[in-house]
């Protein structure tokens, strides 16, 4: 635990914008934010962000009213199977938002709460770039994987056996339904 305030002091000695102090101060109880990036790749070194999606989780209830939903202009291109994957068009993002606005509205969304997601470090790696670009460090808050915690609660159930981390598994097997298809 020492380590964690340790890293999280070094980040805060790197913030060069003071407007977002507040990402390094306590994070409300009971309260998440859920994030998921659409890209022009799957490289996170050189992946550009076409579309952001984050919600806020509160006490376990998504707050469908406190959501953030930006499209974003890349700067270079799309690759082909980035269009056929998430059906965005260089010309459908050639109106939105540049990146360094809609990041820095997405910090403001997302403060000091901890971030959950799928496969989140792919997210978080992209997101730290930008971060650091923009206010000179990667962010402090708590990461937390959603596959990770399913794949704990199910190793439990089958010691050694095979557990399926496919989404639509996750989600069948939880019982949640699939919204927007």
């Amino acid at each position: 635990m020492w380590f964690k305030g340790w890293l999280r002091r070094i980040k805060r000695r790197k913030l060069r914008d003071e407007a977002f102090a507040f990402l390094f101060e306590e994070a409300p109880e009971g309260e998440y934010i859920s994030l998921d990036f659409e890209t022009t790749s799957l490289n996170p070194r050189s992946a550009e962000i076409i579309a952001i999606g984050a919600v806020k989780i509160q006490n376990s209830k998504i707050v469908t009213s406190e959501k953030f939903d930006r499209l974003v202009r890349p700067e270079g291109k799309m690759e082909r199977e980035s269009i056929t994957v998430h059906h965005l068009r260089y010309t459908d993002l050639e109106h939105a938002e540049t990146a360094p606005e809609a990041i820095k509205e997405l910090l403001r969304f997302i403060g000091a709460r901890p971030i959950v997601g799928y496969y989140i470090e792919f997210d978080t790696k992209i997101l730290n770039r930008y971060a650091k670009e923009l206010i000179g460090t990667a962010l402090p808050n708590d990461v937390i994987e959603v596959s990770g915690i399913y794949y704990n609660k199910k190793e439990q159930l089958i010691p050694q056996g095979h557990i399926d981390l496919r989404f639509d598994t996750i989600m069948r097997d939880l019982d949640i339904p699939a919204y927007g298809k």
